[in-house]
């Protein structure tokens, strides 16, 4: 299980990675950021879920999250080149 924590967040801020969190589908995460009212929004909501990214990959790549499935995906493509 991934458990990823991101210092410095305001409080909406907060919302905005835990409603980004709560999506099952990266698809419905950025339909989510393109309905934002404001470019401010945004961009504010694209910077959240790429920060939760690089935090993801960072931890499954310290080994600190074991994640098989990201494991099978990450060989697939490596295999692919």
């Amino acid at each position: 299980m991934i458990d990823i924590q991101i210092q410095g967040l305001n409080s909406r801020q907060h919302i905005i990675a835990d409603i980004l969190w709560a999506f099952e589908d990266g698809k419905d995460a950025d339909r989510f950021i393109r309905c934002l009212p404001t470019a401010e929004l945004r961009n504010e909501a694209q910077s959240i879920k790429d920060l939760m990214l690089m935090a993801a990959v960072e931890q499954l790549y310290d080994g600190i999250s074991d994640n098989p499935e990201a494991d099978r995906v990450i060989k697939r493509l490596i295999d692919k080149k």
